[in-house]
């Protein structure tokens, strides 16, 4: 079969299994690209055996709602391919814009700094905070996570993608307060789906669930980060966190409860919605 014969097939099956069938024209091109082959120069021309094995056993497994990260064992972030594997949430756009957001910040409040001391809080695959430490290099980043697992995965990526960030086992702040740790800039991007909301059955069947919820209202975690902030954050410190949507408003009065003198903005992600929340001391 062609490569183009290939993918319109894909995409029929994808799109009777109500799977996203645009999917079936991205697994291509990361197929082909990992073989140096030019897709859209060849789509006539007939498929590599190797990548018609792997693309049609791959779409079997999309057909089921397995996403494509996990499928590939990658997803691309910033521009960075990061392992995913089903101990780890698959990065989203959404956060590459909380990525692009700390990024602004820092050069607003921190420029003068020689080093500046950043915790990613509930990591996952690291790829907030290995991004960060790869894309401005005054950062020094300690990153943390509850699961073992995730941090297993997170170190393989700051491997791989030569970062420096340094890891720690723990639950939210608990680790760095701990070991007595100090922060100029925090992030986090905390489970905060609330625990009765329905989602898509690809989500909550394959994404780890212990990264998904927030408890009833989805506010849980963010509430333990506001409640022992004080502890590991300087004077100074910017807080910026992901949230859902529909939150901001929920997100900026316990905000506003716990720092009533901080300076409390939420920020529109590229489709207009509510998405991140930050906190400058």
């Amino acid at each position: 079969m062609t490569y183009h014969s290939l993918i319109i097939e894909a995409k029929d099956r994808l799109f009777k299994a109500n799977q996203g069938e645009q999917a079936a024209q991205l697994l291509m091109v990361e197929l082909t690209r990992q073989k140096n082959i030019n897709l859209y120069l060849c789509m006539d021309e007939e498929c590599d055996n190797e990548i018609e094995e792997y693309y049609k056993r791959a779409v079997c497994e999309m057909e089921q709602g397995k996403p494509l990260g996990y499928v590939l064992g990658y997803e691309w972030f910033f521009g960075y391919d990061f392992i995913v594997n089903e101990n780890v949430l698959i990065p989203r756009p959404e956060t590459e814009e909380l990525v692009e957001l700390v990024l602004q910040k820092f050069d607003e409040k921190f420029t003068d700094y020689q080093h500046v001391t950043l915790f990613d809080v509930a990591t996952g695959s690291g790829a907030i905070g290995i991004t960060l430490s790869l894309e401005e290099e005054k950062l020094d980043v300690i990153a943390s996570d509850i699961s073992k697992e995730a941090l297993e995965v997170a170190y393989e990526n700051n491997k791989k993608l030569n970062a420096h960030v340094n890891f720690i086992c723990g639950s939210m702040l608990d680790p760095y307060i701990d070991r007595n740790l100090h922060c100029d800039i925090l992030v986090c991007n905390p489970p905060y789906i609330p625990q009765d909301e329905q989602m898509e059955h690809s989500v909550i069947d394959y994404e780890p669930h212990v990264a998904l919820f927030g408890g009833e209202d989805g506010l849980k975690f963010y509430r333990d980060v506001f409640e022992k902030a004080h502890l590991v954050c300087k004077e100074h410190a910017l807080l910026a966190f992901e949230m859902g949507y529909q939150q901001g408003e929920a997100l900026y009065t316990l905000a506003k409860h716990y720092f009533p003198n901080a300076l409390i903005q939420i920020h529109k992600d590229m489709s207009q919605k509510d998405r991140m929340l930050t906190i400058e001391f």
